[in-house]
């Protein structure tokens, strides 16, 4: 390989050391859950999507084996040639159920179906009206579209409604948003979203990775949260993180543009279907969720009782009430020592900084999860608070 080129990578890399950007990977050796073993200690685990514990529930394994010994590891191949059983059409009608949809389609990933949504269903004759703050993959996903694109600042509906106008003459405009802001923990106004949507025309597309199992009176997401799920176009949301915490994602929507979108939606009709046991155990996840309620109330439990402890702390934190709990520290190699120092005394959690947040807002992410026992969560907000004071983050 050329060695300028190698030589440049070394050099951004070092960089990216210097500025307190490195990201590094730490090792789990064993399962997910509230908590987790990496090197040689268990530590309690602040940072994971596992919102209902439900990654290495008992019921979860046991439905993973049965469906391996029905239906085996794997498909070997893309939904239209051999890779459909009637394991995936019945995880499709089941979330279809769940979230009162017409229809819905599985894709590997939810970053894969934010990528094959757009440019499948617009083109230079329609437009996008997009927040600033959404997921990279919708911002991916737009990129590939040829359609004409605006952005709003976020849940700005001033800016929106500005959108929608510049993009009167567009046959279809569609407005794009995630339904929870994941490095805030901030919920989108679909409310006020729908109403600008209803004035001029637009359709509504929500991406509720964040949300979905959850958030709502039912756990139907930030559309029933918001009380505008009948109102919601298209939803886009993940397996890989309330619902079991495995991989593979979806669009939900009405029947026609599920149709349409498994005749060309490129990442599903050239990626493999996802392992039978994943849908195996999501069927599994959704009937928990239509039965057994408990897992959401632990869930919000734990937020309030962090959240509640961080703050009379003295933490600096995003408001909200989603269980995405940011504690604000603002300088990239801050946020990178008092994850390393947390960890010291068994709390597992991890700095964020440019670019997956702006320059200047770095952060510790703290997610709670319903597999957190109110013991651990008081060890964890011990720990806060000595290394805090220790990096003078508080008094």
């Amino acid at each position: 390989m050329n060695p300028a080129f190698i030589e440049r990578l070394r050099a951004d890399l070092a960089g990216l050391r210097e500025q307190g950007l490195y990201k590094s990977e730490r090792v789990l050796a064993g399962p997910q859950g509230g908590v987790v073993r990496t090197g040689d200690r268990d530590v309690i685990n602040l940072c994971a999507n596992n919102y209902l514990g439900l990654a290495n529930h008992p019921a979860m394994r046991e439905a993973a084996h049965r469906s391996v010994d029905r239906f085996g590891y794997g498909m070997a191949s893309v939904r239209f040639i051999c890779g459909t059983q009637s394991v995936h059409k019945q995880l499709e009608e089941s979330i279809s159920r769940f979230l009162g949809t017409e229809d819905t389609i599985l894709y590997s990933s939810c970053f894969d179906a934010n990528g094959g949504l757009f440019e499948t269903l617009l083109d230079e004759r329609d437009a996008i009206i997009s927040d600033a703050l959404n997921h990279a993959s919708i911002i991916d996903g737009i990129r590939l579209c040829k359609a004409e694109r605006h952005r709003y600042a976020n849940n700005d509906m001033t800016e929106l409604e500005n959108g929608l106008k510049a993009a009167a003459k567009a046959r279809t405009r569609l407005i794009a948003t995630d339904g929870v802001f994941s490095m805030d923990g901030t919920i989108a106004n679909l409310r006020g979203i729908c109403e600008l949507a209803d004035r001029y025309d637009a359709l509504v597309m929500v991406d509720d990775s964040h949300a979905t199992g959850f958030m709502g009176a039912t756990g139907r997401g930030t559309p029933e949260h918001c009380g505008v799920a009948s109102r919601i176009d298209i939803i886009t949301s993940t397996l890989g993180k309330a619902l079991g915490g495995g991989s593979g994602g979806f669009i939900a929507s009405r029947k026609e543009v599920v149709e349409w979108l498994r005749q060309r939606s490129r990442p599903y009709l050239f990626s493999n279907s996802i392992p039978p046991v994943v849908a195996g155990v999501s069927l599994r996840v959704l009937d928990l969720l239509e039965h057994s309620p408990e897992a959401r109330t632990q869930l919000f439990e734990n937020t309030r009782h962090f959240r509640a402890g961080l703050e009379k702390a003295g933490f600096t934190l995003r408001p909200g009430e989603h269980p995405i709990i940011p504690v604000m520290l603002g300088d990239a190699a801050l946020a990178g020592r008092m994850a390393d120092l947390l960890l010291e005394r068994g709390v597992y959690v991890i700095g964020f900084s440019f670019p997956v947040v702006p320059r200047g807002q770095a952060r510790i992410r703290t997610q709670m999860s319903a597999a957190l026992t109110r013991e651990q969560l008081d060890r964890a907000l011990e720990a806060f608070t000595a290394v805090g004071r220790e990096l003078g983050v508080i008094k």
